[in-house]
């Protein structure tokens, strides 16, 4: 199984064997920080103190991954968002392609910043509000950056997330999912197709980072700081939104942080009529999406935690949904 802990130990092992690339030694003191799509690791060695990402295998392209490093560089070069400084190895490299005995393992390090994701408290919908001008400054950036002739990410559009040719695996396969419930969300998917055709709109898909939820932004002091491009790719704009509420979908406090969501992003930029219909049919897509994640990524220590009961709670935001676009579907 990927990250069991004979793959950790060796995959320590690797990292330690080519520190120096980074004119760090071998016996930094290396920890590991998550495991999620990839694996990550602090490192810490003296006054030098980074993060490196060690990628899944077989999930991007090495051209994805120096697309998504390209971005990152391009949005700090522009001073759009405050996010962590890609540190290249002493050669000048952004992306480190190493051999694992015939498997390549591809490493990018990043400066360690400090603080914490933003906690469900009191104020959570104060950070929201943040996130939304961020989120408006990103899209904004995204619309008029002239990206490299080689830029390639993945699109996170219908068919990539729920349709033919899903890239975190089938929703019919969540972990728990009975016949009845299986038959509710390919109901449930239906209606979310037919409700994306008219918002894919010109202008409405552009490069989005995809994946700004709590745990991929820092709060110290007053500032946020955004972490982990590793799923920015081509998707609606205002999927943004529901990436950032990713595994709280169910929180009643979801319509208090799309609000305060809305109010930030409009500080910065304008937002189409119906809106906040339209953020509802996101937020269902996206949680569907982690249904489908949690069953094809069972090692990860976030899909254990969510585990079946993850599901049920899909299949009630479902039945609510299904139930307010009048089609009278229940379970």
């Amino acid at each position: 199984m990927l990250y069991d802990a004979e793959y950790l130990t060796r995959i320590e092992s690797l990292i330690r064997a080519h520190l120096p690339e980074w004119g760090l030694p071998p016996d930094a003191a290396v920890s590991l920080i998550s495991i999620s799509e990839n694996a990550t690791f602090r490192i810490t060695a003296g006054a030098a103190d980074l993060v490196l990402r060690v990628y899944r295998p077989g999930y991007h392209t090495p051209e994805e991954i120096r697309s998504e490093l390209a971005w990152i560089e391009a949005l700090r070069a522009d001073d759009v968002v405050p996010t962590p400084r890609i540190i290249p190895t002493l050669d000048g490299c952004r992306l480190a392609e190493i051999d694992d005995g015939g498997t390549p393992r591809r490493m990018a390090a990043f400066a360690f910043v400090p603080g914490v994701e933003p906690q469900e408290g009191a104020d959570l919908p104060a950070w929201f509000r943040h996130l939304g001008a961020i989120h408006a400054r990103l899209h904004a950036h995204a619309r008029r950056w002239a990206r490299p002739a080689d830029f390639t990410r993945k699109v996170w559009d219908f068919e990539s997330m729920l349709g033919a040719r899903p890239l975190w695996g089938d929703f019919r396969a969540a972990l728990g999912l009975d016949a009845p419930g299986r038959a509710l969300l390919e109901r449930t998917a239906g209606v979310l197709k037919a409700r994306l055709g008219p918002l894919s709109q010109p202008g409405s898909f552009g490069l989005i980072h995809a994946d700004l939820r709590l745990a991929n932004l820092l709060v110290e002091g007053d500032g946020l700081t955004l972490i982990d491009f590793d799923d920015c790719g081509f998707s609606w704009f205002l999927y943004d939104f529901a990436a950032a509420v990713s595994f709280i979908e169910h929180s009643p406090r979801l319509p208090e942080l799309k609000a305060a969501w809305l109010d930030g992003y409009r500080t910065r930029a304008g937002l189409p009529e119906g809106v906040e219909d339209a953020l509802d049919v996101f937020v269902l897509l996206r949680r569907m999406l982690l249904t489908a994640w949690v069953a094809s990524h069972a090692e990860t220590p976030t899909a254990q935690a969510m585990g079946t009961a993850y599901t049920q709670g899909t299949l009630t935001l479902a039945e609510g949904f299904l139930a307010r676009q009048g089609s009278g579907l229940s379970r």
